[in-house]
């Protein structure tokens, strides 16, 4: 994986810590495994990043971040990814999301539009909502442990690359002209 890429876009935990609005949290933010870039870390901060993503609540980067710290997860990648769900992206993912509900549900896709109102709230955000949630749990899983998955078969697939190529340049350097007979 790209440690140097993530190093370097990253905050630093020094960062993190000086934020005054985090300053609730205490000593959590000490834990080393929060701030590490491992392939265990990393990989469950997609896990959690990515699940979050597609859940459509309120404060998802809050819950992300929490989630990250009962896991262990590298925080700020999990916080970070829960921006693939953007006010861009939202759109398509939850209608998504909420089709594939309906269609597990056995229910019809309903067409709506969305008013700010008590009676549209209370009449139709139950018609709406169920489908939606369970469209979101099931793809929410499904590409979280995707995303898991992957980063683990990616980072140890980076690894197995640099030991092969330093196994090449080790023999290289004992070409015929570097040995001794």
């Amino acid at each position: 994986m790209p440690k140097k890429f993530m190093k370097r876009y990253l905050p630093s935990p020094e960062r993190v810590r000086a934020m005054r609005s985090l300053h609730f949290l205490g000593d959590i933010l000490h834990e080393p495994n929060l701030w590490h870039i491992n392939r265990h870390c990393v990989a469950r901060a997609f896990l959690v990043g990515v699940w979050f993503c597609f859940i459509p609540m309120p404060f998802q980067m809050l819950a992300a971040a929490f989630c990250a710290i009962w896991i262990n997860a590298n925080l700020p990648l999990s916080v970070a990814l829960v921006w693939i769900s953007n006010p861009l992206t939202m759109p398509p993912m939850f209608y998504f999301n909420y089709k594939l509900g309906a269609w597990l549900l056995d229910r019809p896709v309903l067409d709506f539009e969305f008013e700010l109102t008590w009676h549209w709230i209370s009449h139709r955000l139950v018609d709406i909502g169920i489908p939606l949630y369970l469209g979101s749990l099931i793809i929410a899983t499904l590409c979280a442990c995707l995303a898991y998955l992957g980063i683990q078969y990616l980072w140890r697939r980076k690894i197995r690359t640099d030991w092969r190529q330093r196994r090449i340049a080790r023999r290289a350097g004992r070409a015929p002209g570097n040995q001794t007979s």
